[in-house]
């Protein structure tokens, strides 16, 4: 029983993991795109600057990494 319930504490906390900090990315461009609205260009390009940073020091390289799965699968089948 012990077994069954960390297994599914650990896939609920995966879930929720995941599912808090889309909805704080999404946030914060939304947040970004009021600031472009309301004319503060700055705080914008600023917020822009760092997702772009973000992009190539975290997520470049598994985003290649899926793309190559993909295509890989994709010509095998």
């Amino acid at each position: 029983m012990f077994v069954i319930w960390n297994f599914i504490i650990t896939v609920m906390s995966d879930w929720i993991f995941a599912f808090f900090h889309l909805f704080l990315l999404i946030g914060a461009v939304l947040y970004a795109f009021y600031n472009l609205f309301q004319g503060n260009t700055l705080r914008f390009g600023i917020i822009i600057i760092c997702f772009i940073g973000y992009y190539f020091l975290v997520l470049h390289k598994p985003v290649k990494k899926e793309i190559e799965r993909k295509r890989k699968n994709k010509t095998e089948k």
